[in-house]
C-alpha cells in the first residue's frame, strides 16, 4: 500500500488537470479524479506492470470520463434557473487574452473526441507518445497522426480558415457527410 501512495499522490495534480480539461467543470472533474482514485486502489493489485502505473491510471480516468460524457450525452442538458446565479448570466469583459484564450477552448471543443483526447495527453500533460498511446490502447502512430490532424485543425480555427460556432450558440455545428458513391 505504500507503493501506492508513493507513486499515485504526485499524479493527482495531472489527473485534475486532464479531468478539467476534457469535462470544463470543475466539480465534476473533482468527482471524475476522486473515482478514478477509487477505482486505482481497489484494482491496485490487478495492474499489470510497476513501470506503466501512469498510463494505467490516466487509462482508468480517460475511460470514466468518456463514459459519462456518453451518459451525458444520453440524458441532455437539465439546468434549472434557481440553480444559476447572476454571474452565470453575465459576460465577462472582452479583453483580447480572454477573448482568444476562449477562442482555443471553443476550438478544443470543436476537435473530434478521438483527436482532443490524444492532444491534451500529449501536450497538456505532456506525456510521450508513446505512453499517450499505451494510456489510450491505440498504436503509436495513431496517435502521432491524430496529434497532426489536431494540431492542424486547432492552427486552423485559430486562423480564421474553419469557422467556430460563435459563444452564443447552443447547438453545435452540424457536420456534413461525405458518401462514396460508384
Amino acid at each position: 500500500m505504500k507503493d501506492l501512495v508513493q507513486l499515485v499522490e504526485p499524479m493527482i495534480p495531472a489527473l485534475r488537470r486532464y479531468a478539467r480539461a476534457l469535462l470544463h467543470d470543475r466539480a465534476v472533474a473533482d468527482d471524475l479524479v476522486q473515482d478514478c482514485l477509487e477505482r486505482v486502489i481497489s484494482h491496485w493489485m490487478q495492474r499489470r506492470d510497476a513501470k506503466d502505473t501512469r498510463q494505467w491510471v490516466f487509462a482508468i480516468l480517460h475511460n470514466l470520463a468518456m463514459r459519462g460524457l456518453r451518459q451525458q450525452s444520453r440524458r441532455g442538458l437539465h439546468l434549472a434557473l434557481e440553480e444559476m446565479d447572476e454571474a452565470d448570466m453575465s459576460t465577462p469583459a472582452p479583453q483580447e487574452h480572454r477573448v482568444r484564450h476562449q477562442e482555443l477552448m471553443r476550438a478544443l471543443d470543436q476537435l473530434p473526441e478521438d483527436q482532443r483526447s490524444v492532444l491534451l495527453l500529449v501536450s497538456v500533460e505532456d506525456m510521450s507518445y508513446a505512453e499517450a498511446a499505451a494510456t489510450l490502447e491505440i498504436p503509436i502512430g495513431t496517435v502521432m497522426s491524430r496529434l497532426a490532424r489536431a494540431r492542424q485543425r486547432i492552427r486552423a480555427m485559430m486562423d480564421g480558415e474553419i469557422d467556430m460556432p460563435s459563444p452564443t450558440d447552443t447547438h453545435p455545428a452540424k457536420r456534413t457527410t461525405l458518401r462514396r458513391l460508384k
